[in-house]
C-alpha cells in the first residue's frame, strides 16, 4: 500500500512516516500544497493524508481541486481545529474522515487500512480501474459483452484496486472450490481477457505472480 502524506511540520512527518512504514505502509511525503498537489494528481495512491493548515494552498484547496479532476482516492483530512464547522467542511468537500490532532499513529492506519478495503464504485453499477470500465449490470468491460466467468474473475481484480487477488479466492469465489488447484482452468479465462483487453486498446494489464494470483497494473 503506498500512500501521500501532506504536512507542514517536518518533525511531525518524520514521526508519523517512521511508523506507518513500521506497518506496512509505504509513504510519500509533501511539505506544502502545491507539493501535495502535484504528487496527488499523478493518481497513484491508495490513500491520502492532508493537513488542512498547509503553506501555498490549504488542505481543502488541494481537496477540492483533486475531486474536480474527478480522481476517486480515499482521503483523510488532519487538523489541530476540532470545530464541528471544519469536520462539516472538508467532509462536504469529498473528504472520506477526518481525524483532529494530536492523533495516535496506529489509528492514522486502522483508517487508512479501513478506507482502502472499499471498493472504487463509480457510478451505479460501473467499476474503474485505469482505463478499464466494468459494467456490472451489462457483464461488460470497456462496452465489450463477458462471459459469466470472464465478468467474475475481472470483477474481483478491479475491486482490489491493483492488490494481488489470490487464485485460491478466485477459484473458491467463482468456482465454489470445484477446481481447486487446477492452475490451467483458470489461467484459461485471464488468458481470454488479456486477448479482449488487447483488442479494446487499454492500457491498463492483468500481470500474474507466478504460483500467488493476478493483480491489475495501470
Amino acid at each position: 500500500m503506498r500512500i501521500l502524506y501532506v504536512e507542514d511540520e517536518k518533525y511531525l512527518a518524520d514521526a508519523v512516516k517512521y511508523n506507518l512504514e513500521k506497518q506496512g505502509i509505504d509513504v510519500d511525503y509533501a511539505a506544502d500544497g502545491e507539493e501535495g498537489l502535484n504528487k496527488a494528481v499523478s493518481d497513484i495512491y491508495d490513500c491520502i493524508v492532508l493537513d488542512i493548515m498547509l503553506p501555498k494552498l490549504s488542505g481543502i484547496e488541494i481537496l477540492e481541486r483533486i475531486r474536480k479532476r474527478g480522481i476517486g482516492v480515499p482521503i483523510i483530512m488532519l487538523s489541530a481545529l476540532s470545530e464541528v464547522e471544519d469536520k462539516v467542511k472538508g467532509l462536504d468537500s469529498g473528504a472520506d474522515d477526518y481525524l483532529a490532532k494530536p492523533f495516535k499513529t496506529v489509528e492514522l492506519a486502522a483508517r487508512i487500512r479501513a478506507l482502502t478495503r472499499r471498493p472504487v464504485v463509480v457510478k451505479g453499477d460501473k467499476y474503474c480501474f485505469g482505463d478499464l470500465v466494468y459494467d456490472n449490470r451489462q457483464k461488460s468491460l470497456n462496452g465489450e459483452l463477458l462471459t459469466a466467468k470472464e465478468a467474475d474473475i475481472i470483477f474481483e481484480l478491479i475491486k482490489a484496486d491493483g492488490k494481488l487477488v489470490q487464485k485460491e479466492f478466485l477459484l473458491n469465489k467463482i468456482w465454489g472450490g470445484e477446481v481447486y488447484g487446477e492452475d490451467n482452468y483458470i489461467e484459461v479465462y485471464v488468458s481470454r481477457l488479456r486477448k479482449m483487453m488487447k483488442k479494446i486498446g487499454v492500457e491498463a494489464q492483468i500481470k500474474t505472480s507466478r504460483g500467488l494470483g493476478y493483480r491489475l497494473v495501470k
